[in-house]
């Protein structure tokens, strides 16, 4: 984000093209955007769930829904993240369960790995195999 700044901060305000950030009316997300990155990105605020439906370019109802994933999956998880680190490794293991595991109906009921064609022997017990998969990858490297 700072790199695009760096390029586009000699520009005219009105030619820049900066990161933007899109949210719907939630006003923390403006307090928020607006203690960070207020001279570094843009912010569309007040884009609706449904924005496409109503004109608009951007649309974040698949990142409403993520978030939503995550919040019911942490609430039952009270206390269970003693640290940054601890947070952060189940952050990854939810995004590896996402693009690895779990099929999208979007995407014709298959994994955004198959889509990017990525081919791993996973089979039937997609996430024990994976969890095999790496496993014997890191013995092996050593």
């Amino acid at each position: 984000m700072l790199e695009t700044y760096n390029q586009e901060k000699d520009k005219p305000k009105s030619k820049r093209k900066l990161i933007i950030f899109v949210c719907d009316k939630f006003e923390n997300y403006r307090a928020a955007f607006n203690k960070l990155f207020y001279r570094v990105a843009k912010l569309r605020f007040g884009v609706p769930i449904k924005a496409k439906r109503n004109g608009l370019k951007h649309n974040n109802n698949h990142i409403e829904r993520y978030n939503g994933k995550i919040k019911d999956r942490t609430k039952t998880m009270r206390g269970c993240f003693d640290s940054f680190e601890g947070g952060e490794s189940f952050m990854n293991l939810n995004h590896i369960i996402h693009n690895f595991v779990n099929p999208h109906q979007q995407l014709g009921r298959i994994t955004p790995a198959e889509v990017a064609e990525i081919k791993l022997p996973l089979k039937r017990n997609k996430l024990l195999n994976l969890i095999k998969y790496v496993r014997g990858c890191y013995i092996t490297k050593r």
